[in-house]
Protein backbone atom coordinates (compact mmCIF):
# COMPACT_ATOMS: atom_id res chain seq x y z
CA UNK A 1 0.00 0.00 0.00
CA UNK A 2 1.40 3.30 -1.21
CA UNK A 3 2.21 5.80 1.93
CA UNK A 4 -0.69 8.73 1.76
CA UNK A 5 0.64 12.00 -0.23
CA UNK A 6 2.36 14.43 1.90
CA UNK A 7 1.23 17.97 2.02
CA UNK A 8 3.58 21.21 0.81
CA UNK A 9 2.73 22.23 5.19
CA UNK A 10 4.98 18.86 5.97
CA UNK A 11 8.09 20.02 4.14
CA UNK A 12 8.15 23.25 6.07
CA UNK A 13 9.13 24.36 9.65
CA UNK A 14 8.50 27.78 10.58
CA UNK A 15 10.85 28.67 12.97
CA UNK A 16 9.40 32.09 14.07
CA UNK A 17 6.47 29.93 15.58
CA UNK A 18 8.27 27.73 17.34
CA UNK A 19 8.27 27.93 21.16
CA UNK A 20 10.27 26.48 24.15
CA UNK A 21 7.86 23.49 24.66
CA UNK A 22 8.34 22.58 21.38
CA UNK A 23 11.98 21.82 21.72
CA UNK A 24 14.23 19.43 23.38
CA UNK A 25 16.54 20.46 25.91
CA UNK A 26 20.04 18.69 25.61
CA UNK A 27 22.13 18.31 28.56
CA UNK A 28 25.62 16.48 28.00
CA UNK A 29 25.50 14.06 31.09
CA UNK A 30 29.16 14.40 31.70
CA UNK A 31 29.39 18.66 31.71
CA UNK A 32 26.69 19.89 34.08
CA UNK A 33 26.91 23.65 32.81
CA UNK A 34 26.38 22.44 29.00
CA UNK A 35 22.16 23.14 28.25
CA UNK A 36 20.64 23.63 24.64
CA UNK A 37 17.26 23.93 23.84
CA UNK A 38 16.94 22.46 20.48
CA UNK A 39 14.58 22.09 17.56
CA UNK A 40 15.92 19.39 15.49
CA UNK A 41 14.54 20.45 12.31
CA UNK A 42 15.27 17.97 9.45
CA UNK A 43 13.23 15.60 11.92
CA UNK A 44 10.41 17.69 11.81
CA UNK A 45 10.37 17.39 8.04
CA UNK A 46 11.14 13.49 8.17
CA UNK A 47 14.75 13.65 6.57
CA UNK A 48 16.77 10.53 7.47
CA UNK A 49 20.09 11.30 6.24
CA UNK A 50 21.44 14.83 7.20
CA UNK A 51 20.45 16.43 10.40
CA UNK A 52 19.81 20.62 11.05
CA UNK A 53 18.66 21.85 14.38
CA UNK A 54 17.97 24.95 15.59
CA UNK A 55 20.22 25.42 19.05
CA UNK A 56 19.83 27.74 21.91
CA UNK A 57 22.15 28.69 24.41
CA UNK A 58 21.82 30.71 27.19
CA UNK A 59 24.67 33.38 28.95
CA UNK A 60 26.98 31.29 30.75
CA UNK A 61 26.17 28.08 29.41
CA UNK A 62 27.91 25.36 26.63
CA UNK A 63 27.01 23.93 24.22
CA UNK A 64 28.48 20.26 24.65
CA UNK A 65 31.78 18.91 26.33
CA UNK A 66 35.27 19.68 24.17
CA UNK A 67 35.11 17.14 21.41
CA UNK A 68 36.47 15.97 18.22
CA UNK A 69 34.77 13.75 15.28
CA UNK A 70 36.20 10.44 13.43
CA UNK A 71 33.09 9.65 11.11
CA UNK A 72 30.98 12.37 11.13
CA UNK A 73 31.64 16.04 9.35
CA UNK A 74 29.25 19.27 11.75
CA UNK A 75 28.50 22.83 11.54
CA UNK A 76 27.16 25.34 13.48
CA UNK A 77 25.37 28.69 11.98
CA UNK A 78 25.65 31.81 14.46
CA UNK A 79 21.93 33.37 13.67
CA UNK A 80 21.60 35.93 17.24
CA UNK A 81 23.92 36.77 20.32
CA UNK A 82 27.45 36.27 21.00
CA UNK A 83 29.64 33.61 22.02
CA UNK A 84 33.18 31.76 21.90
CA UNK A 85 33.82 28.88 20.15
CA UNK A 86 37.15 26.52 21.47
CA UNK A 87 38.97 24.74 18.50
CA UNK A 88 42.10 22.71 19.85
CA UNK A 89 42.17 24.83 23.21
CA UNK A 90 42.35 28.38 21.20
CA UNK A 91 39.24 30.70 22.14
CA UNK A 92 37.52 32.77 18.98
CA UNK A 93 34.95 35.15 19.22
CA UNK A 94 31.68 34.41 17.50
CA UNK A 95 28.57 35.82 16.19
CA UNK A 96 26.19 36.47 13.97
CA UNK A 97 26.57 35.32 10.27
CA UNK A 98 29.52 33.18 11.29
CA UNK A 99 29.57 29.70 9.70
CA UNK A 100 31.84 27.29 11.47
CA UNK A 101 32.28 23.74 9.92
CA UNK A 102 34.69 20.75 11.45
CA UNK A 103 35.70 18.07 8.87
CA UNK A 104 36.71 14.58 10.60
CA UNK A 105 40.44 16.03 11.27
CA UNK A 106 40.55 15.65 15.13
CA UNK A 107 39.99 19.73 15.85
CA UNK A 108 38.35 19.49 19.10
CA UNK A 109 35.78 21.88 19.65
CA UNK A 110 33.24 23.63 21.99
CA UNK A 111 30.93 26.58 21.82
CA UNK A 112 30.21 28.74 24.95
CA UNK A 113 27.94 31.61 24.70
CA UNK A 114 30.27 34.56 27.07
CA UNK A 115 27.59 36.91 25.70
CA UNK A 116 24.13 38.93 27.52
CA UNK A 117 21.78 37.25 25.28
CA UNK A 118 20.77 33.66 24.91
CA UNK A 119 23.69 32.20 21.55
CA UNK A 120 20.67 31.21 19.00
CA UNK A 121 22.51 29.15 15.92
CA UNK A 122 21.91 26.70 13.26
CA UNK A 123 23.77 22.76 13.90
CA UNK A 124 24.22 20.59 11.33
CA UNK A 125 25.85 17.53 9.92
CA UNK A 126 25.78 13.81 8.93
CA UNK A 127 23.59 10.96 10.16
CA UNK A 128 25.19 7.79 10.35
CA UNK A 129 24.59 5.18 12.59
CA UNK A 130 27.93 4.60 13.92
CA UNK A 131 29.95 7.59 15.18
CA UNK A 132 33.45 7.74 17.80
CA UNK A 133 34.45 10.76 19.37
CA UNK A 134 37.09 11.50 21.15
CA UNK A 135 36.67 13.64 24.56
CA UNK A 136 39.93 15.05 25.56
CA UNK A 137 38.93 17.11 28.58
CA UNK A 138 37.45 13.92 29.60
CA UNK A 139 39.86 11.23 28.79
CA UNK A 140 37.42 9.48 27.23
CA UNK A 141 36.10 8.20 23.36
CA UNK A 142 32.60 7.78 23.05
CA UNK A 143 31.10 5.49 20.40
CA UNK A 144 27.75 6.14 19.25
CA UNK A 145 26.22 2.83 17.89
CA UNK A 146 22.42 1.14 18.35
CA UNK A 147 20.96 4.27 19.30
CA UNK A 148 23.56 4.81 22.51
CA UNK A 149 26.94 6.53 23.34
CA UNK A 150 29.01 4.47 25.29
CA UNK A 151 31.94 6.03 26.80
CA UNK A 152 35.77 4.59 27.50
CA UNK A 153 38.15 5.82 29.61
CA UNK A 154 41.01 5.82 27.74
CA UNK A 155 43.54 5.20 30.48
CA UNK A 156 41.92 2.34 31.20
CA UNK A 157 42.12 0.72 28.21
CA UNK A 158 44.53 -1.30 26.64
CA UNK A 159 46.91 -0.11 23.71
CA UNK A 160 48.57 -2.00 20.86
CA UNK A 161 51.12 -0.19 18.32
CA UNK A 162 50.65 -2.18 14.81
CA UNK A 163 53.89 -4.01 15.75
CA UNK A 164 52.24 -5.77 18.28
CA UNK A 165 50.37 -7.83 16.05
CA UNK A 166 53.01 -8.82 14.02
CA UNK A 167 54.92 -11.63 15.71
CA UNK A 168 57.81 -12.70 13.73
CA UNK A 169 58.45 -16.01 15.98
CA UNK A 170 55.01 -16.84 15.80
CA UNK A 171 53.85 -18.21 12.06
CA UNK A 172 49.96 -18.23 12.79
CA UNK A 173 50.07 -21.75 12.75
Amino acid sequence: MAEPARRPEDYIVRTRDLTPESGVVFRHPLNENSNILMHMLSAHVGMARVQLSLGRVSPGRESFVPHAHTVQEEFLFILEGSGQIEIDGARVPVGPGDYIGFPTDGAVHQLYNTGTTDLVYLMGGERTDFEVSQFPTLGKTGVWANGEMRFFDRKEGTTFAVEDFFRPEDDGR
